[in-house]
């Protein structure tokens, strides 16, 4: 499995020759905009967390181009759906095997609606199981007790989770959530983009070391491999 970050909280995942892009929001993003070009990435499918446009500006776009399979919530997919693209309708608990592994749409505790103010479903995070390899995409949340339930079901290998603060979790919180799933690896996202979620990255990382936690941040069109 290989990830790669294309800024805020869009990422690229391949899995056996299969594409996936999660919440493209790329053109909008200054910092990514330059330095991804939007017409050149491959997707078979594209996962949404929720309906804020810094989480699916793009998918549109990329959808028509590439005639990935969008897969959401309800409102989100329908929305998609009544443009004519192609979609996978899920909500919070369920689950659906995909030719690269089982997709669970997990809670998460933010907004969600789409930039013209219409609802946009309750948001969510993926697990992914593969054939070798699982994760977690927490999308944009809280710190919530929901995450004690993933390592029930699930162990993982990554745990991606929002540590930019003030619309999301920050940094102590995201410690603590990746006790809940008990993953100690860790890569993070949704940082840096604005002002208001600017981090200190050697700080970050000193951290989650203290803790005993590997925290990765990439930069933009960085990848690694699990």
């Amino acid at each position: 499995m290989k990830i790669t970050f294309y800024g805020h909280a869009c990422l690229g995942i391949e899995i056996n020759d299969i594409n996936i892009i999660v919440d493209p929001f790329i053109t909008p993003n200054e910092k990514a905009s330059e330095i991804i070009d939007v017409n050149a990435l491959k997707a078979d499918y594209i996962l949404i967390t929720h309906a804020h446009g810094d989480h699916l500006a793009d998918a549109e776009v990329i959808a028509k181009r590439t005639n990935a399979l969008i897969v959401s919530n309800w409102e989100i997919a329908t929305h998609y759906q009544n443009k004519g693209l192609d979609v996978h309708h899920m909500n919070n608990g369920g689950k659906w095997d995909f030719e690269f592994g089982t997709v669970k749409y997990v809670n998460a505790i933010h907004s969600s609606s789409f930039p013209d103010g219409s609802y946009g479903g309750h948001p969510g995070g993926f697990v992914i199981e593969s054939e070798h390899k699982n994760i977690y995409i927490a999308g944009d949340t809280a710190l919530t007790f929901d995450m004690k339930l993933i390592p029930m079901q699930t162990k993982l290998d990554l745990a991606v989770l929002p540590i930019g603060d003030d619309l999301t979790m920050g940094i102590e919180d995201a410690i603590l959530a990746s006790d809940f799933v008990e993953c100690d690896k860790i890569l993070g996202y949704h940082f840096d983009t604005f002002g208001y979620i600017e981090i200190d990255h050697e700080e970050a990382k000193r951290k989650f070391f203290e803790k005993d936690k590997d925290l990765m941040l990439l930069n933009i069109g960085e990848s690694i491999e699990l």
